[in-house]
């Protein structure tokens, strides 16, 4: 059998279809298969990659750490350097009321654990999430996943929870006395790029201030700069009470965290002892990586470009060389470099993808909307790569 036939047999799939390339290296914005194929990664292992693959820095800081240790205790326990010295870094960059990092494997992870923490603060029960909003898969994540068909062949799932309009003023009075915390995401990731208002966030903001609901921001993926700002809430100058992070937390390698202030994060160290445990989240390899990815990112100032790389890639799907007119695409959201490209059936967008796969282009769909085109680049892509995607996504939808 070849690869592609034991993976079939031996890995556990997760859907009928799976697109099945066989990577042997990525490098950049590229990856190559084991036919010695070309690709253009224009997911970003679902940005995951905003430094790129196999950065320079990340690869040293890896290595470096293999030469001093793998695990050795379960996590909180023992004074793991490349952890302290993360949640320096990242702390340094948040605002003064988040400024104590628990550290998980997954975004996920970071999601169920802060969970826990806002029930165990607040004594409270209730939670508060939006439709068409994804937090993950595992079993309390998906209690606040905003898509019943994403849930419904599991339940039962956590009881108390209660799924709101997205930047509706009028959801917004839900959130009362009973409520333990209120969970969205900055940006709408998988509805196809959705953003609030600013005005509404205030409003959520103030709402969980005035019922002592904490306020729980997923930038799972809108976090490192994918947004033109290190993290998404700048845009809207509020500060949640709980952050969650993951993908390009760690660099490429696995790592989540959920973020909060020292004082309410110490409630899991009593009442129980031990009220919320990992084995591996934070391993130390992870946390260099990370470390390494976020140093990379500060100081070669890949968020300062990411307005201009928006902009560009806005007018060259919108105006492609000698054509002026939109094609098959119906709307193009975007927030910093990421971008929904809306056609108008899934039929139309699986027929643009596969076109785009043929050509060294790799791209992919949305959960909640799966007629709309990710983009989500590593943040290191060029304005000329900028232009060359977007030829071969204007030229796919063309030949339609």
């Amino acid at each position: 059998m070849n690869q592609r036939e034991l993976f079939l047999k031996h890995v556990a799939q997760t859907s009928p279809t799976p697109m099945a390339l066989e990577i042997v290296k990525g490098e950049g914005v590229l990856l190559f298969d084991a036919n010695g194929d070309e690709y253009f990664d224009l997911i970003g292992g679902i940005s995951v990659a905003n430094t790129g693959h196999r950065h320079p820095k990340v690869i040293e800081a890896i290595q470096k750490q293999l030469d001093a240790y793998l695990h050795i205790m379960v996590y909180g326990e023992f004074v793991e350097t490349p952890q302290v010295k993360y949640a320096q870094l990242l702390t340094d960059h948040l605002p003064a009321s988040l400024n104590s990092v628990y550290f998980t494997n997954s975004g996920t992870e970071a999601v169920e654990g802060a969970m826990k923490l806002a029930k165990r603060v607040t004594g409270r029960t209730g939670i508060i999430a939006f439709k068409n909003s994804y937090h993950g898969s595992t079993q309390g994540s998906l209690s606040v996943m905003g898509d019943e068909y994403w849930r419904n062949a599991f339940r039962p799932l956590l009881p108390d929870i209660w799924h709101l309009e997205y930047n509706s003023f009028k959801s917004l009075d839900e959130i009362t006395e009973q409520t333990a915390c209120v969970i969205a995401e900055t940006v709408q990731a998988e509805a196809g790029i959705l953003a609030p208002s600013a005005a509404w966030m205030h409003a959520l903001q103030k709402k969980c201030t005035e019922t002592g609901a904490l306020l729980i921001l997923d930038e799972i993926q809108t976090g490192f700069g994918r947004t033109g700002k290190l993290w998404g809430f700048e845009h809207f100058d509020i500060v949640p009470d709980i952050l969650l992070l993951g993908k390009a937390l760690g660099g490429g390698m696995p790592l989540g965290a959920f973020i909060a202030e020292k004082r309410i994060m110490q409630s899991l160290t009593q009442n129980p002892v031990l009220g919320h445990i990992t084995t591996f989240g934070g391993h130390p390899v992870c946390c260099a990586a990370g470390m390494a990815a976020m140093h990379a990112l500060l100081e070669e100032k890949m968020t300062g470009l990411v307005k201009q790389k928006e902009e560009l890639f806005k007018s060259l799907l919108v105006n492609p060389s000698g054509g002026g007119r939109r094609s098959k695409i119906k709307a193009i959201r975007s927030f910093g470099l990421w971008l929904a490209i809306e056609f108008d059936s899934f039929e139309t967008n699986k027929k643009v993808i596969d076109s785009c796969l043929r050509q060294g282009l790799l791209t992919d769909w949305f959960l909640f909307a799966p007629n709309c085109l990710r983009i989500s680049p590593p943040l290191i892509v060029s304005e000329q790569q900028i232009a060359e995607v977007s030829r071969k996504i204007m030229q796919s939808a063309e030949g339609l």
